[in-house]
């Protein structure tokens, strides 16, 4: 089924002159969840037979029979249709996982034209789900903007689910994650990915588990009988936005409610008043920002200078912490931008995935 915006459906009014103006369109292809868009651009001439059909508004012109517009916006939909499905197929509720019967999720997103490289998404929920047997997983939630540009760009996707508290506490969500790595890696040639490089991007809770799938070692256990275990979990090239690098360091009061229940400790006073050395302890190896070596993935860091929640110092401290170790990193700073929402998203768009894309291809595709 195809949905028509408010602006294409405006684009169906021909201009005067017997002139057909360039039709914009969306396509979305329904999912269980989420929809994903396709983009379908069509320039019609005064010449192409759509003009005999449609115009006649103008000097000269002769009404036509408003039937076979309406016959010939069909067939173009349908084209649409087709197209939207020759570009990208996904591959839904792939099994990952199984912990202790509980089966571990993620959909793979094939683009039209892949480009032989792979990226885990992991989208951000502050490290918490509702519980019930209603609730949906991170990979459900929301269909990330980014996404989109990296399908185009020819990038196979990975978008997971992970255990998530308050009903798992650390490490559960890293031990996901790198277990999502691991599978991936294991089944390459399936997807059709090079397992030698495989990228990572995410935001917020996302992003902390993405920068530590970049610092931590990740190896495999070769002893392991499942022989997914045994494959490395360290990934070559991160993309992480709004960072809590740091949990010992500042963060918002109710950043810090939500990372002591993602720790499972009691309700703790982030800073250098951080009393309890259990907590600290925890707190220290839970954060990337101490795990930091100079083997460490490329880092493209993305931050809102007024993000409260998440102060724009965490991505800063991380971006100081890889400099000092000699891995490559880029901080963009988003003038006036907050945790995500419309004025993180309000920074030129193109450039932004620009960027990442670009970051992407340097680091994965870039021969060695």
């Amino acid at each position: 089924m195809i949905h028509l915006s408010s602006g294409a459906l405006q684009a169906y009014v021909p201009e005067r002159g017997g002139r057909v103006s360039p039709w914009y369109f969306q396509c979305y292809e329904p999912r269980p969840v989420m929809r994903v868009i396709r983009r379908c651009e069509l320039a019609l001439k005064a010449d192409h037979p759509i003009a005999s059909v449609t115009s006649g508004y103008g000097s000269g012109g002769t009404a036509r029979h408003p039937v076979l517009a309406l016959l010939f916006a069909l067939a173009l939909l349908t084209a649409c249709t087709t197209h939207a499905h020759a570009q990208a197929r996904v591959e839904t509720n792939v099994v990952y996982g199984m912990y202790s019967g509980l089966a571990l999720l993620m959909d793979v997103h094939h683009p039209s034209e892949s480009n032989g490289h792979g990226i885990l998404i992991i989208g951000g929920t502050g490290w918490h789900l509702p519980v019930g047997y209603n609730g949906i997983g991170q990979k459900d939630r929301r269909y990330p903007p980014d996404s989109e540009a990296l399908l185009i760009a020819g990038y196979t996707l990975f978008h997971i689910n992970h255990r998530a508290a308050p009903r798992f506490r650390y490490p559960a969500a890293l031990e996901d994650v790198q277990r999502a790595v691991r599978f991936i890696r294991f089944h390459a040639q399936r997807f059709g990915i090079d397992p030698k490089r495989i990228g990572v991007w995410g935001f917020s809770s996302g992003a902390h588990l993405a920068a530590l799938l970049g610092v931590l070692d990740g190896a495999g256990d070769p002893q392991d009988p499942d022989p997914v275990n045994r494959e490395s979990a360290k990934l070559q090239c991160v993309v992480a936005g709004a960072l809590p690098a740091d949990f010992t360091g500042t963060l918002a009061p109710f950043a810090v409610a939500a990372v002591a229940s993602f720790l499972g400790t009691p309700q703790f006073r982030a800073g250098p008043m951080l009393e309890d050395r259990l907590t600290v302890g925890l707190a220290r190896e839970a954060s990337p920002i101490h795990h930091v070596s100079a083997d460490d993935a490329p880092f493209l860091l993305e931050h809102g200078d007024a993000d409260e929640l998440i102060p724009f110092a965490q991505s800063e401290a991380m971006e100081k912490a890889l400099q000092a170790a000699g891995v490559p990193v880029l901080l963009r700073r988003v003038p006036g931008g907050e945790h995500g929402g419309p004025k993180f998203a309000a920074q030129d768009p193109q450039a932004r995935y620009r960027a990442i894309i670009g970051w992407f291809n340097q680091y994965l595709r870039a021969k060695r």
